[in-house]
């Protein structure tokens, strides 16, 4: 992974020279995982634009006592400093080393921070900086694609399992059906899961992010899951909804609306469109069945090495996408105190049209 760490710090470098910036000191542990590799949970990086991708002597990472061995072993192609209070320590250093101005993550670094920093080293230009690193997190390459491949496998394969071994039956619990699921990713290759599993059964289906209880699965209902597995850091998700016992025509109509309008965002999927039109794709379809009313959030958002990041594809959403891009489509449609049906894929963007990494199928199922 040094090769990709790599890269993506010298694309980090080309944007840093486009806000003239001579360095920037990243402090989301998430960014420095992406830049990095280093998975502790206390560390700051500086990434100064004089190096080179060949040639990184000024570029640096600090961590705590506690990382001395991983960091060596996780980062062994950056300096290391050791320092508790890791963004003062090189600050410190670029302060030492004659640089001027410096871009901070704005959006990551409290007042607090902000204001001692200005204290411990005021000859520094320090300028915000928010969103820079998720700006190149957006489009994924070769190995983190892989990643979220691995991540839905472990996910598809668990809920294959949950199904051919009973777990979806009346009389269970939500609770109950929820830990087994997760179980079962942990069987399949998750390292973790990628939030708290939903598992909302009858009336409790309509609720867009209801948590598992004690109610029990029985017959006539909807049985919604969402769940995720996480995989080198990187997460799935994906939302499936069966019906226990018969299927009535309510049933197959609503269903059979959320997957057409489903099918819609997913073909909407294409470099170049802005994210709101795919939105707009999948909520025409609802709307015009008359319960737009009912699509009670969002089509869809980016997933990564977070479970939402950028870009978010709704009826606000901003920018285009491009080529690269994985993000979810998951229209619902939600009847208060009756049930309702999501159903949720994640995708990579591709010209040809959208890669599909979820695999389970989306045809109505009666369990």
């Amino acid at each position: 992974m040094s090769a990709d760490h790599r890269a993506r710090r010298q694309a980090l470098r080309r944007l840093l020279i486009e806000h003239s910036s001579e360095a920037m000191i990243v402090t989301d542990l998430i960014n420095i995982r992406y830049l990095t590799g280093f998975t502790g949970s206390n560390a700051a990086l500086l990434v100064h634009v004089g190096d080179s991708s060949a040639h990184e002597d000024r570029t640096v990472i600090c961590t705590d006592g506690r990382y001395l061995a991983q960091v060596a072993k996780q980062v062994p192609d950056l300096r290391s400093e050791i320092a508790r209070a890791s963004g003062r320590r090189l600050l410190e250093l670029a302060h030492e080393t004659g640089l001027g101005r410096i871009g901070f993550e704005s959006h990551v670094v409290t007042v607090d921070d902000h204001r001692a920093w200005l204290d411990l080293t005021p000859a520094l230009k320090l300028h915000r900086m928010p969103g820079l690193v998720e700006q190149l997190r957006q489009i994924k390459d070769d190995h983190e694609i892989e990643l979220l491949r691995a991540a839905c496998a472990a996910a598809d394969s668990a809920l294959a399992a949950l199904i051919e071994t009973g777990g979806l039956r009346r009389g269970r619990t939500e609770r109950e059906v929820g830990r087994e699921l997760e179980s079962l990713m942990f069987d399949h290759g998750a390292e973790g899961v990628s939030f708290e599993t939903i598992v909302a059964t009858g009336a409790n289906s309509a609720i867009p992010h209801h948590r598992p209880t004690s109610a029990e699965l029985a017959t006539g209902d909807f049985v919604k899951l969402d769940f995720g597995a996480l995989v080198g850091g990187y997460h799935s998700d994906m939302t499936r909804t069966f019906v226990l016992g018969a299927a009535t025509a309510w049933h197959k109509e609503v269903y059979d609306l959320v997957a057409r309008a489903q099918a819609a965002g997913r073909a909407a999927l294409l470099p170049g469109t802005p994210v709101a039109d795919v939105d707009a794709a999948a909520r025409t379809v609802i709307e015009e069945a008359g319960h737009g009313a009912l699509f009670l959030h969002g089509l869809g958002h980016g997933v990564g090495l977070q479970i939402h990041e950028a870009p978010g594809i709704g009826k606000a959403g901003t920018g285009t996408l491009a080529c690269g891009e994985a993000v979810t489509v998951e229209p619902g449609v939600y009847f208060s105190g009756r049930g309702g049906v999501r159903i949720e894929d994640t995708l990579v963007v591709r010209d040809a049209g959208p890669e599909l990494l979820t695999l389970t199928s989306k045809d109505l199922t009666v369990l």
